[in-house]
């Protein structure tokens, strides 16, 4: 591990030292939220967290330390559940439409942390701010692969695939940054079957609408076998947003 990813810890036992980072990280991305990373301090975090300041420096060495784990925990739940929710799927578009879903629903479950990443990652260590850059990078590109094996297997008409991965990636991000207007107008599902419509399927070819549509039709089939209202094509993957929220529980 480099020194940049590198944070410390006085308490040696890995289950402790987990539960415990897990406790402080949730009082700080609250505090670091309402309050800026600048004007929140240690005490604050602390209380926020129910324990002593003492307690926060055996397992961080400073504020820098916090916010870094923060926003890596973040970029670490993407880069893992995404492949987690496409894996076992082979049909291009099929893998594109989960990725999207997965990924805001993922925001969804962390749309603090999410924030958070847009207003503070400056505020850390320029070598940490590279490794933070680093790990949207990689995330953004299993977007922008899903893309391409729909363009090369002629679901979709070429298009720049490293523009319209970002393009995805921003509008999973602006669920968090814009959620006050968003959270009386959509549900998750239905936004991120509005940026399907818009994102998505324009660029399908006429084979790639029609695998769409199988989709769509078969999410419907699920949800009204299930007695739920019937699914958009962002429920092509019913379950996603359950995972995500638990696997970051």
């Amino acid at each position: 591990m480099s020194s940049a990813e590198s944070v410390k810890s006085v308490v040696s036992d890995p289950k402790l030292v987990e539960e415990r980072r897990h406790q402080i990280i949730r009082a700080a991305t609250k505090l670091f939220s309402e309050e800026g990373y600048y004007t929140t301090t240690i005490l604050q975090i602390a209380r926020e967290a129910k324990v002593s300041t003492g307690l926060i420096y055996q397992y961080f060495g400073d504020k820098d330390d916090i916010l870094f784990l923060t926003l890596k925990q973040v970029l670490d739940t993407y880069e893992n559940e995404i492949p987690r929710q496409i894996e076992g799927l082979t049909h291009p578009v099929e893998r594109l439409c989960r990725a999207i879903w997965a990924y805001c629903a993922i925001v969804d479950a962390q749309r603090d942390a999410t924030v958070l990443a847009y207003r503070s990652t400056k505020s850390l260590r320029a070598d940490r701010r590279g490794l933070i850059m680093d790990g949207e990078t990689r995330t953004n590109r299993l977007i922008e692969k899903a893309i391409r094996a729909c363009t090369t297997g002629g679901f979709m008409r070429p298009i720049n695939e490293h523009l319209l991965s970002y393009q995805c990636v921003t509008f999973a991000h602006a669920w968090a940054l814009k959620y006050w207007a968003f959270r009386d107008r959509y549900t998750l599902a239905e936004y991120v079957d509005e940026g399907l419509q818009l994102m998505v399927e324009p660029f399908l070819t006429t084979k790639g609408k029609t695998v769409l549509a199988r989709i769509r039709q078969s999410a419907a089939e699920a949800a009204e076998a299930a007695e739920e209202p019937s699914a958009t094509a962002a429920r092509v993957t019913t379950t996603a947003a359950a995972d995500a929220k638990s696997s970051n529980d």
